[in-house]
């Protein structure tokens, strides 16, 4: 889909001269920003969503977990 957006003079110039330099067209960088931007915030969405929950919740491990990552772990090198 076509949409015409305005930017700043100094983006454009950084952008135009990146999208050379990797020898792709100015939308797909655009596009793969803007991706990669609402990608990111989803994410956190999500990140904050199961913190909320954790808050929320006993996330502790009971004491036959405990014990046995404690074993498990002490046998790695650190």
């Amino acid at each position: 889909m076509k949409t015409a957006i305005s930017v700043q003079d100094n983006l454009f110039e950084r952008v135009e001269k990146y999208a050379k330099e990797q020898k792709i067209s100015r939308s797909q960088l655009f596009s793969v920003a803007v991706e990669e931007y609402l990608d990111k915030r989803e994410k956190e969405s999500l990140k904050e969503k199961i913190n909320a929950v954790c808050d929320k919740v006993d996330t502790s491990l009971d004491t036959f977990w405990k014990k046995k990552q404690s074993r498990i772990l002490s046998k790695d090198k650190w």
